[in-house]
């Protein structure tokens, strides 16, 4: 095989692996859009303070101290408002339309969540979920609020 069709080969291989969706953990799911008071996202162990502009992952925790609160825009529009001492993960975000990937699982632990559906919910509801403590909730409709006390 001459060096020249080796080479395209590899490049190729590279490309391919490279293009794919999904195979980064670092891949960004959303940005942070408005925040007032002190709000964190707890990341691979480390706890780290958000700023507006900042960028978030799949499997990020997010938490509002007392008095603040924290909005949240997805990849796929769906919007997400903590009020304060909140606490919700995102536990797994696929949203890749053109293969017919798509899936978003959120939990959260304490506090009050406004959630405004985006273009998962409305491409394939079956495929949203969002649990609580006392209950795991099937997305269906465009918008809800949800609060959890200690």
């Amino acid at each position: 095989m001459g060096t020249m069709k080796r080479i395209l080969i590899i490049v190729f291989l590279v490309l391919c692996v490279w293009a794919q969706p999904g195979l980064s953990q670092d891949e960004t799911i959303g940005v942070v859009k408005t925040k007032s008071g002190e709000a964190y996202v707890l990341r691979a162990g480390t706890k780290q303070t958000l700023q507006i502009g900042d960028k978030l992952r799949e499997r990020d925790t997010l938490e509002t101290d007392k008095e603040a609160t924290l909005g949240v825009i997805l990849r796929d529009d769906t919007v997400i408002s903590l009020g304060p001492e909140t606490r919700i993960s995102v536990d797994s975000f696929i949203f890749d339309p053109a293969e017919g990937r798509l899936g978003i699982a959120t939990s959260m632990t304490k506090g009050t969540v406004a959630y405004l559906a985006g273009k998962i919910v409305k491409l394939a509801p079956e495929s949203a979920r969002f649990e609580t403590p006392l209950a795991t909730l099937g997305i269906r409709g465009t918008r809800f609020v949800a609060g959890v006390q200690d």
